[in-house]
This record gives structure tokens, sequence and C-alpha cells, in this order.
């Protein structure tokens, strides 16, 4: 009998563990950006479709607040988070100034694992840079959208949403479209950065946020090559505007309403004011050429 219940008791404590360790297992994680903004029920209604494909998904708003028709802010942004995600993660990105036009809808998995539900306009140019992509494919798929007729000015719900919900619910993606030559995607014309021995040549890329800081396609790694050192004056051109820059860890080293040049959060070289727009006060506007001499010896 004391057999019999401890076999009993063994069964129900291995069921417990397996109830246990299923409750534990990771759920699927969508992460949404677009430039729909917030004050209607666009990403209400995006978020409705992929939880009524996949109900258990877990939705990470990016953000909404992406500069209307800017492939390029989205980029960066899609850039700068996809980092600090794990593989398997889908990013599902709507920013379509072409939505209805013949622009490809598109899936991408990049080397890191990574999927990517986007139009193909040039979103996964810096992504593709860093990570390097694996494959991509059209979604050509109906049983991967929603609607008998799909509207052609609202992609984000009737194509983006429901092909990354069947990736989270875990459908085979290769069921999702043909196969697209990687080398063939939609590229954004960012100017790269050169070093030579005069310099270094790149480009203002974006400003940040509501601050009004300069955001650069340099890297912290590239500019440190010119020879500067923190606590140094960089003299920099940017567009025709010529200044003379302290090199600096942070805002608050440098006085009230005074500019400065820093190495940002995401490792990039940036410029700013403190505690002011630098972008308003000296009227510029991205993109913009950058030129940094090297420093002298």
């Amino acid at each position: 009998m004391r057999t019999r219940l401890a076999k009993l008791l063994t069964v129900l404590i291995l069921l417990a563990a397996t109830a246990l360790a299923g409750d534990r297992a990771p759920r699927p994680t969508i992460v949404f950006m677009t430039d729909f903004g917030v004050v209607d029920d666009s990403v209400a209604l995006c978020k409705g479709v992929m939880y009524s494909i996949a109900p258990e998904v877990r939705i990470v708003d990016l953000t909404h607040q992406v500069t209307p028709y800017s492939i390029l802010d989205g980029a960066r942004f899609l850039y700068g988070a996809t980092a600090y995600f794990p593989a398997g993660t889908i990013f599902v990105v709507v920013i379509d100034p072409g939505v209805g036009s013949t622009r490809k809808a598109v899936v991408v998995k990049s080397k890191r694992g990574q999927y990517f539900v986007l139009p193909d306009n040039g979103l996964m140019t810096l992504v593709q840079d860093r990570d390097g992509l694996e494959s991509a494919r059209e979604i050509t798929n109906r049983d991967w959208m929603i609607g008998a007729a799909l509207s052609s000015t609202f992609h984000g719900r009737d194509i983006f949403s429901p092909a990354g919900a069947h990736l989270a619910r875990g459908d085979e993606w290769t069921q999702v479209g043909p196969e697209l030559d990687i080398a063939k995607l939609v590229r954004l014309d960012i100017t790269p950065v050169r070093l030579d021995d005069r310099g270094l040549s790149a480009q203002v890329i974006a400003t940040d946020g509501p601050f009004g800081n300069l955001v650069t396609n340099i890297s912290g790694e590239d500019f440190l090559k010119l020879g500067y050192t923190r606590g140094q004056t960089v003299p920099v051109i940017i567009g025709k505007t010529e200044l003379k820059l302290p090199f600096v860890r942070t805002f608050s080293d440098v006085p009230l309403h005074a500019p400065l040049l820093y190495i940002d959060s995401r490792g990039h070289v940036g410029f700013a004011i403190n505690q002011g727009s630098f972008a308003s006060i000296h009227g510029i506007k991205p993109p913009q050429p950058i030129f940094i001499p090297r420093a002298a010896r």
C-alpha cells in the first residue's frame, strides 16, 4: 500500500512540475512600432488583430510617435531596440508612406534570429548593416492576412499585424510567401562614415526626440580614432556651419545653454546644448553632412 502511495505521490509531483514548467515557458513577444500616434484607434485595432490570432502573445510598444512618414527614424529606433531583445522576438513595424503601392510587404529574418514584419522601404538598413540578414520572404499568403477585401490604406491592420501574429503563434514562417533576394531589399541612402588622413566624414541622421540633440552615424569608436580626448575642443563642420565644441561626458559638464559634443547612450557621437535645442539654435535639419578633422599633434 505504501509503495502504491509513494508511486502516486511521485506521479503527482512530476505532473505538477511539468505544469509549472509550462507556465514558465516564455511567451512569444511582438515589439510593435508605428507612426500612427495614439489619438485614434489605429494602434488598438492592430493589437486586436494580433490577440485574436495569438491570444497568448505579449505585445511591447516600442513607440507609435515616430515622425510621420520618416523611414529613417523608424530604421534608427529599430536599430537601437533590437540589441536588447532576444532571438525569436518578432518586430512588427509600420512606417509606410508607400502603403497601397507596388512596394512589397515582407518578413525578414536576421542572423540574430529575430523576425521583422514590415514594408520593404529601407527600414531594415541599419539592422542589416550591424546584424546581417539570413533570409526574406514576401507576404502573399492570404491566409496570413485578414479581410475578404484588403484595405489599400491600412496594411498595418490587414497584413502586417496578422502576419506577425501568425509568427508568434508558431506557424512556419516559410508559408508566408516566396523567398526574396536579400541583396534586392530596399536600402536607405545613408552616407557611410569615411575615415581618412584628413579626418572623418559622416552624416547627421536625426534629432533626438523633443530635445533637439543631433544624432549621427558616427560610432564612438570611429570618433576616438581621430585622436581627441575628453576635455578637448573639437572643430566640426555640420552642413555649412563651422563650430568648435567641447568633447565631454554629459550635458552638465558644460554651462547652462552651452554646446557640447558627446557619445550618446547608443554609442554614437551626438551634438547638444545643455538644456537647449542644438537643431533649433543652429538651424540644422537632418540629413546634413559632417566633417571632423583629425586632432592636431
